[in-house]
């Protein structure tokens, strides 16, 4: 329901003659999906442009971006004297506000709802009841503290990073029509007479192709740090010694020649199996790897899937040559200039 509002919102958008800035759009919807699959909570941000929790998200990301661009402000005893460190604590209690405005929301219905067992009848259990009832191997039940770091945490990596990766996907698509127009067919064969496609997800095989695509250009999290279990020697002789800190920049390994051929070009058929079946399990990974990945890659996945489908099926995007997008690297790979695109209705 959250991406039919996006939908129905950019029918009624739809300038003569002008093209649509998407990426504001995307972020409320995928903020409005994640607090209503995950927490059963109607947010409505979609309908509030001016959202405070959103525009507090952007500005967080933003902030800490520059906080790593600057080693002074690493110290925190430094950086909560400088404006930005204010700013950052100023934008902390906002979003925390929020948070606990869900929490406490949730709390109070469940004090109606009485019991567990009477719960897990009456509907399925979203990820906040799983917080709520959750105990450690002592019996204790998560602190207020904790569980607004687990919901912050979900709703942050949830929206956010998603909301990247599906502004770019649909950005690539609008740059190539072949292939837009392919995932489409694909999506009106899968769905026939029908109107929702959640059943059928895993059907969508050259779509998912265009998405992981998209996905390799233009990872939502562009830098990982690890720190290594074991010393490392490089093919050049080169060391690092166990427990050093190593960053990982996605953004290169996923545009590197001797992986990728003619890297720069949007080809999805290198994701077919056959073309994958050689390749290094870590030379693709938008989600990290290993036991530390992404905990919504599956989430994030069938949203994307369901994103292209119903806008697919409604709009023929292209791009706005006057204002290409400019990636820039912040929490999450953003454009500097929006990702601008026409939207022809197709009904």
């Amino acid at each position: 329901s959250s991406d039919r509002t996006r939908i129905d919102k950019w029918e009624k958008l739809l300038p003569e003659g002008k093209s649509v800035e998407i990426t504001e759009h995307i972020s409320l919807m995928t903020l409005d999906s994640i607090m209503q699959c995950a927490f059963s909570y109607r947010s409505n941000c979609q309908m509030d442009s001016d959202n405070l929790y959103i525009q507090t998200l952007m500005d967080l990301s933003h902030i800490i971006h520059m906080r790593f661009q600057s080693p002074l402000q690493h110290n925190n005893f430094i950086y909560w004297f400088t404006p930005q460190g204010r700013r950052f604590r100023k934008a902390c209690r906002t979003a925390h506000l929020h948070t606990d405005n869900v929490i406490k929301e949730r709390k109070e219905s469940l004090k109606k709802e009485k019991e567990l067992e009477k719960i897990l009848k009456k509907r399925h259990l979203d990820f906040l009841d799983i917080l709520l009832f959750a105990k450690d191997e002592k019996g204790v039940k998560l602190s207020d503290e904790d569980l607004r770091a687990e919901v912050d945490t979900f709703m942050f990596e949830g929206h956010d990073t998603t909301a990247s990766g599906i502004s770019w996907i649909l950005y690539c698509l609008a740059q190539h029509p072949e292939h837009q127009q392919r995932c489409r067919e694909e999506i009106k064969d899968i769905l026939g007479d029908r109107d929702t496609i959640q059943d059928d997800l895993g059907e969508m095989r050259y779509t998912t192709m265009c998405i992981k695509e998209g996905l390799r250009l233009y990872p939502p999290v562009y830098v990982m740090s690890r720190e290594i279990s074991q010393p490392l020697t490089f093919p050049d002789g080169r060391t690092l010694p166990k427990g050093a800190l190593v960053g990982l920049y996605l953004y290169a390994m996923h545009r590197n020649p001797t992986v990728w051929k003619d890297p720069e070009v949007y080809d999805p058929l290198r994701f077919t199996p056959e073309n994958s079946a050689n390749r290094h399990s870590f030379a693709f990974m938008p989600f990290s790897a290993g036991p530390r990945n992404c905990i919504g890659q599956q989430f994030a996945m069938n949203e994307i899937k369901v994103v292209l489908a119903l806008t697919l099926l409604r709009f023929e995007l292209s791009p706005d040559l006057e204002k290409i997008p400019i990636p820039i690297p912040q929490l999450v790979i953003r454009s500097k200039n929006g990702i601008n695109l026409y939207l022809k209705k197709l009904h």
